[in-house]
């Protein structure tokens, strides 16, 4: 595959780090392995034999010492979304052999189970990538390149590589392929989303039109490709929308048409299985259940998900490094810390304020750069789970407050106002819970609560967020 452009010339420097709402990176592991262990109850022995046989194992090669002892329940996993081809294929681009991971996610399980964190990789992240032995992809000397080129010789080099960078052992991986994910969607008779706009990219054959629909296996592969359009174009707006797609599969995947179908079901897991390639660890589908069983004793609202930190490559604009800020991350992931802070204030915030029964997403439609993590921070804060951020298409001269109509969407809206000293009545409108849409007169509104001065240059932190939105946004 050739590289593509990471990102658009012209980048802000220091650029701001991208946190991605909710429900999606629990997608990988949900979509291969939670559904697996829904589904094994009632399958035969011969479909559970047959489904053994479908999945693929390759060396781990993780640089930490086997013996170095696990902390109870501490579990590191990376989730690779692979654009792997061979000479056969030439639907999504002329290289041949090349394999290269389009998707990577660090997956941290916390000790007794508490949590879950997942830090998305930027694909185009420059590094001094490490040395691997051969494990039948050619050996690598080792050098400076983009980390999802370490994929080309197999995922052990691409597990290498994110010790490497994070500093963080890695116990297991999960590799999904690119034709794969295809058969998968195309197994759950297509893939009900909701687009907020028409979306068009020839590069990545994606041509449909705003509303819901139902996608079939290509089509959804090319929303989770698509670049030019969606955001600035960057790799890093197409990260977003990688996860919303996840984020959809497992919405459908975990709903009433496909664990009450067995035929369903079992062509669902026929096709996941198939597309998996996993370390010796996970070979086995006992050992998928254990962790579909450790993945569902954990809270949604314990799931959090959030974009490596970083800055433009000072060499290369179009490529990222790790900003001073990821190395904190890594840290807290080594240290099994929560990555919104202090596990104590974590805890704190929870028993003060109840969680609302809605979940609130908030637009930023007044123009001005960070507004809406500061008030997805501060309506965290407050108790409310917030399931994403976004950017209006255009500025709004007026913040408005929309519901989609339910009696808990008008209850949280309303407390919502309270709690931000907002003088907003609900409006029912296109909304999925409840949406706060920032306007130019924010300020104005927010005066009692003296909101620090918002300037343009104003850059978001790397803040998590609790698993819970999907395509549309609304």
């Amino acid at each position: 595959m050739n590289n593509p452009q990471g990102m658009k010339r012209g980048r802000a420097a220091g650029g701001r780090n991208r946190v991605h709402a909710p429900r999606r990176r629990r997608a990988l592991i949900s979509i291969i392995v939670a559904v697996l262990f829904c589904g094994l109850v009632g399958t035969t022995a011969m479909a559970v034999l047959h489904l053994q046989r479908n999945i693929t194992t390759a060396p781990l090669g993780s640089r930490f010492p086997a013996e170095d002892p696990v902390p109870d329940g501490e579990r590191n996993i990376l989730l690779l979304g692979s654009d792997a081809r061979d000479e056969s294929s030439t639907a999504y681009g002329s290289d041949h052999g090349s394999r290269r991971s389009d998707a990577m996610v660090l997956v941290h399980f916390a000790a007794e189970n508490e949590r879950i964190d997942a830090v998305q990789l930027p694909r185009d992240t420059l590094m001094q990538l490490p040395a691997c032995e051969d494990h039948g992809h050619g050996a690598y000397p080792g050098g400076y390149g983009m980390i999802n080129s370490a994929l080309n010789y197999g995922p052990a080099c691409s597990v290498t590589a994110v010790e490497e960078l994070s500093g963080v052992r890695i116990d297991n991986f999960i590799e999904l392929d690119f034709e794969a994910f295809i058969t998968v969607v195309d197994a759950l008779d297509g893939l009900p989303v909701c687009l907020p706009e028409a979306l068009k990219d020839p590069k990545a054959k994606l041509d449909l039109p705003a509303g819901q629909q139902t996608v079939n296996g290509k089509d959804a592969l090319a929303l989770a490709r698509t670049r030019h359009a969606v955001g600035d174009g960057s790799d890093i707006a197409r990260m977003d929308h990688q996860q919303m797609v996840m984020s959809a599969i497992v919405q459908h995947v975990t709903s009433r048409e496909v664990l009450t179908r067995p035929d369903r079901l079992y062509s669902f897991l026929d096709a996941a299985t198939s597309a998996m390639t996993v370390d010796p660890g996970l070979e086995s589908l006992s050992s998928l259940v254990s962790l579909a069983r450790q993945l569902a004793d954990v809270p949604t609202s314990q799931i959090s998900f959030l974009t490596m930190p970083w800055s433009p490559a000072p060499q290369n604009p179009n490529r990222v490094v790790p900003s001073a800020e990821a190395q904190t991350v890594f840290a807290s992931l080594r240290a099994d810390r929560p990555l919104s802070g202090e596990e104590k204030k974590a805890k704190k915030k929870q028993k003060s304020k109840p969680v609302r029964s809605a979940p609130v997403r908030i637009t930023n439609g007044a123009g001005l750069s960070g507004l809406a993590a500061e008030y997805s921070a501060e309506v965290s804060a407050l108790g409310h789970t917030v399931s994403g951020i976004d950017t209006a298409r255009q500025l709004q001269a007026s913040t408005v407050l929309l519901v989609d109509g339910s009696d808990a969407a008008l209850v949280t809206a309303k407390t919502l106002a309270s709690d931000l000293h907002l003088d907003l009545t609900p409006q029912v409108g296109a909304a999925s819970g409840v949406q706060l849409v920032l306007g130019q007169d924010i300020d104005q509104l927010d005066q009692e609560t003296a909101a620090p001065q918002r300037t343009p240059e104003a850059k978001e932190g790397p803040t998590p967020r609790s698993a819970d939105a999907g395509l549309c946004s609304g």
